[in-house]
């Protein structure tokens, strides 16, 4: 009876596995160029190898590496310029995207409550960076700037445009000058990102909602956000970013059936 008590039980079956689909060699991928970026210490503006060297050094397809680097852009790490190549436009920070992602895989419904959390914690960002105490220096208020004009300037593609929208956001909170805040921040909303733009990053195709817009209008519910973590209102800031969330909404509305 002993004998038979200590005995291993019988495995369970995983009926669920099965062999890695090309978004996941994707989304390793990704990550394996995020981490060379930081650990080969490569500079903003360096572009990256074409994409066919690339694959040719990672042993990987051409899509495969296409999609790491849509993934990238969603981060706001990689800007992809049409006929130029994949240029690096901010050095990644210690993100905890791991964790979130995870979660949001196993339910997918819950995409809701992480768009929640990520108005709580771009309205404390901007909230705090209108109103701390220093205020922003030179230079961090510069980069409050340049981020707002990288988004106009990235109407000309909508990979450009997707990334430099996630260097946007993750400078006016980061301005806050909480690093913590700021990673937690960045994790959510690449999460949510991923989420909208799963489409785009698979197979390249723009979601409806961005191809029928106009990127004024995009620009219009950005400037504001801007204007007053400068102009240190955090009332209007708050609201800026409401209205933000509001068209978010309605985008991750629109890719329901």
């Amino acid at each position: 009876m002993a004998e038979t008590s200590r005995r291993r039980p019988d495995p369970v079956s995983l009926p669920g596995i099965t062999p890695l689909t090309t978004t996941r060699l994707a989304d390793d991928l990704a990550e394996r160029i995020r981490s060379l970026i930081l650990s080969e210490d490569i500079a903003e503006g360096a572009r990256l190898p074409p994409e066919r060297e690339l694959a040719e050094r990672f042993g990987a397809s051409r899509p495969t590496v296409s999609q790491a680097l849509r993934a990238l852009s969603l981060m706001g790490l990689v800007e992809i310029r049409r006929g130029s190549g994949a240029y690096v436009i901010r050095r990644p920070e210690t993100m905890v995207t791991t964790s979130v992602n995870l979660m949001l895989d196993f339910d997918r419904d819950s995409v809701g409550r992480l768009l929640q959390l990520r108005l709580w914690l771009e309205t404390l960002g901007v909230q705090e960076a209108a109103a701390r105490t220093p205020e922003l220096d030179e230079e961090e208020a510069a980069a409050v700037r340049r981020s707002l004009d990288r988004l106009g300037d990235g109407t000309r593609s909508v990979s450009e445009w997707i990334a430099a929208d996630t260097v946007f956001h993750a400078t006016v909170v980061r301005a806050a000058g909480n690093p913590y805040l700021a990673a937690m921040y960045e994790s959510i909303h690449t999460a949510v990102l991923s989420y909208e733009y799963k489409d785009w990053v698979d197979t390249e195709a723009v979601p409806d909602w961005l191809a029928r817009s106009d990127p004024r209008q995009h620009l219009a519910l950005h400037e504001p956000i801007a204007t007053a973590v400068l102009a240190r209102d955090p009332e209007a800031a708050k609201r800026a970013v409401d209205r933000h969330h509001e068209a978010m909404l309605r985008h991750i509305a629109s890719l329901r059936p």
